[in-house]
């Protein structure tokens, strides 16, 4: 029995998606004016990781995700680099493609782009205005927070507050209220534009989400995740703008939202400039996808996490225990059957984690405690070849779900080399450390290293 904790309610609820063991999934995606940041992989790891989960326990997920590619963000690059704003978009569109790839985030069943869903878009509007719900102004036409009583109901509040995601507050002359919003843009010249039974104009950001969902979800569905700095106004937004259009309650079933990825307590943003890129990390961080991926699943979906060098150094080093680990159980030639590991209660452990709101540093707790168990185990060489399989059988299932386990670099090592290692540890066993000094000097000329642990020596290609 899987539970969430729902940010509309603020309680933790027993899942059970509307139409049994099919879940509709909606994910707000990168506006693509930019590179991606780690803020940004925070939230699309995290999402991936749940989802994979989630279709391990038999549940047919659609996970739909947005690409918000037309946008005053995307306007200004171009104008900033003289080029058409289409450019801009499928430009970074592509990186981000390129970046997700990179992750192993492979969960997402489509990428919808706004400018795609135009007519849908138009439909939602006019059916706002229909409803009472829109007005007019000189630059577009807005949504009237005031109309909806239930305003706030997701951010518990109606005002906006300095977490919040208030890059794109739309200011105009006129607006009956703080927090109206707008829907369609009238554009200016040389601003991208689509005719509607208005004027040539362009979406809101917030109409994006809702005319997208409603086309492959209907006017209700299960999940809605995003980071939580969306919540408000954006989210809210959201609510306001479906069920006003609908009259159904409640627009998304479940809400998840992440926590920040800060630096110096800082929530990282292009707007504060105090972000890395994804790619610049990966560009600079050996094994980075595996790092990235465990630095992020190590951590609860809704905590925050403060980066830094010491936490990237201690993800580096779990990342090298479980190549170690792996490296060592391959090393095992024992035959006979011991089952001294009782897998099964491994695997309960693991679900019971996940299943409570998808605690993913328990989860990860469960592994590190089957590593150590098994380890003491090779150390008294205790542990089968069965024994092995069972372990293998287990990571490999959890690996599809966190995606860095398994997947360090393959050690093609010569036969020369590998035949200097094997004598240079006889000599280790015999206490000859000046000889298997020598061996090792050896062996580096030949462009490796042998680093010496407690489970057995690991040998790597010099850089």
């Amino acid at each position: 029995m899987i539970k969430v904790t729902n940010t509309l309610s603020g309680k933790k609820e027993i899942f059970k998606p509307l139409k049994d063991k099919q879940v509709n999934m909606f994910v707000c995606g990168p506006t693509v004016f930019d590179v991606a940041h780690l803020g940004h992989a925070r939230t699309c790891v995290i999402f991936d990781a749940i989802v994979k989960y989630l279709r391990s326990q038999g549940y047919d997920v659609f996970y739909l995700q947005n690409i918000t590619d037309v946008d005053d963000k995307i306007i200004k690059r171009a104008a900033e680099e003289k080029v058409p704003w289409k450019k801009i978009a499928l430009k970074y569109e592509k990186l981000f493609y390129r970046s997700m790839k990179a992750l192993k985030v492979t969960a997402v069943s489509h990428y919808a782009r706004a400018t795609d869903h135009i007519p849908e878009i138009i439909s939602q509007v006019e059916r706002l205005l229909k409803k009472g719900y829109a007005y007019f102004l000189e630059d577009g036409i807005y949504y009237d927070i005031s109309k909806f009583k239930d305003y706030g109901k997701l951010a518990k509040r109606t005002k906006e507050q300095a977490e919040d995601g208030v890059s794109r507050i739309d200011d105009a002359v006129g607006k009956r209220n703080k927090g109206d919003f707008c829907l369609w843009k009238k554009s200016k010249p040389g601003e991208p534009r689509w005719n509607s039974p208005w004027f040539f104009g362009r979406p809101g950001w917030h109409i994006e989400d809702t005319a997208i969902a409603e086309k492959y979800f209907g006017t209700q569905y299960d999940i809605h995740g995003g980071g939580r700095d969306l919540i408000f106004p954006h989210h809210e937004a959201e609510i306001a703008q479906m069920e006003a259009i609908s009259g159904k309650k409640p627009f998304v079933k479940y809400w998840l939202h992440t926590g920040f990825l800060t630096i110096n307590k800082e929530k990282m943003s292009k707007s504060l400039k105090n972000f890395t890129s994804i790619d610049e990390f990966l560009a600079n961080t050996e094994d980075g996808a595996r790092v990235l991926r465990l630095l992020i699943i190590k951590n609860h979906y809704r905590s925050p996490i403060e980066f830094n060098e010491k936490i990237v150094d201690q993800a580096k080093r779990e990342i090298k225990s479980f190549d170690e680990f792996i490296e060592r159980l391959q090393r095992v030639e024992k035959k006979e059957q011991k089952n001294r590991l009782k897998i099964d209660q491994f695997q309960k452990a693991f679900k019971q984690a996940m299943d409570d709101d998808f605690n993913t540093p328990k989860a990860l707790g469960v592994i590190f405690t089957l590593i150590k168990q098994a380890n003491i185990l090779l150390d008294k060489d205790q542990l089968s070849k069965e024994d092995v399989k069972n372990i293998q059988i287990f990571l490999k299932d959890v690996d599809n779900i966190f995606g860095f386990i398994f997947g360090g670099a393959k050690k093609n090592i010569p036969p020369k080399v590998a035949a200097l290692v094997k004598e240079r540890e006889k000599y280790r066993e015999m206490k000859d450390f000046a000889k298997a000094d020598e061996l090792r000097a050896e062996i580096k000329k030949l462009g490796y290293i042998v680093d010496d642990t407690p489970h057995g020596p690991v040998v790597k290609k010099i850089k």
